[in-house]
């Protein structure tokens, strides 16, 4: 029986994840960390309210089995770069360094295709920089998950993801061979897969893009 924690249950693979361990029998307690308590209510589940730019002092309530770092934002909703790069890269690797020093073994980490500290594209490189640097925390295990085009439904409408999704239906079947990583993905499939994860005992660094994130799940 273990305890897990994740920040970002707001979001689409984050709920999607908080759903997936509340109705299994694996977990006993599911804390979540979010900035407003979420309308869920579940035997299980705790919810650790805190401002995220003061994660140290709620660190001795982080604690458990494996932390499933979820947190994400976008240009439209954090135009200012600065707190972008907060939410996307400083918070993870905080995160990551309470898992260590509270000896949680596992992090599971969502990221993105074509996560390189090297890009110039800016999604991509804060992605990048972002694995790059909870690599260097040293957990025990690091499962990094590099999904394509995510597809679901979200809370907040995004027109030009509305249209991507639409364009990928007609293309994903024509991705084939070394291309099928680029193929979208549910963002269900995503969450079973760390969900399914985080049950084998592992140590290490493991990458899995998104057509290997589906054979997981």
């Amino acid at each position: 029986m273990r305890k897990a924690i994740i920040a970002g249950a707001s979001g689409l693979i984050g709920g999607l994840l908080l759903d997936d361990l509340l109705q299994c029998s694996d977990y006993k307690e599911v804390v979540i960390i979010v900035r407003k308590e979420l309308p869920i209510k579940n035997q299980k589940l705790k919810q650790l309210v805190i401002d995220f730019n003061k994660l140290d002092n709620y660190a001795e309530e982080i604690t458990g089995d494996v932390i499933f770092c979820c947190l994400g934002t976008t240009r439209k909703k954090t135009p200012d770069l600065s707190v972008y790069r907060k939410i996307d890269h400083d918070y993870p690797l905080h995160l990551a360094q309470i898992a260590l020093k509270n000896h949680i073994d596992q992090y599971h980490l969502v990221s993105a295709l074509g996560a390189n500290a090297g890009s110039s594209v800016f999604y991509n490189k804060i992605k990048g920089e972002t694995e790059r640097d909870i690599t260097a925390i040293g957990v025990k295990c690091l499962q990094i998950y590099r999904p394509s085009l995510l597809t679901g439904d979200r809370k907040e409408k995004r027109f030009a993801e509305r249209l991507a999704m639409g364009i990928f239906k007609i293309i994903d079947p024509l991705l084939i061979g070394t291309l099928k990583k680029y193929r979208s993905i549910p963002a269900k499939t995503v969450a079973e897969a760390m969900y399914k994860q985080s049950l084998i005992k592992q140590e290490g660094i493991f990458i899995h893009l998104s057509d290997q994130i589906k054979q997981l799940s």
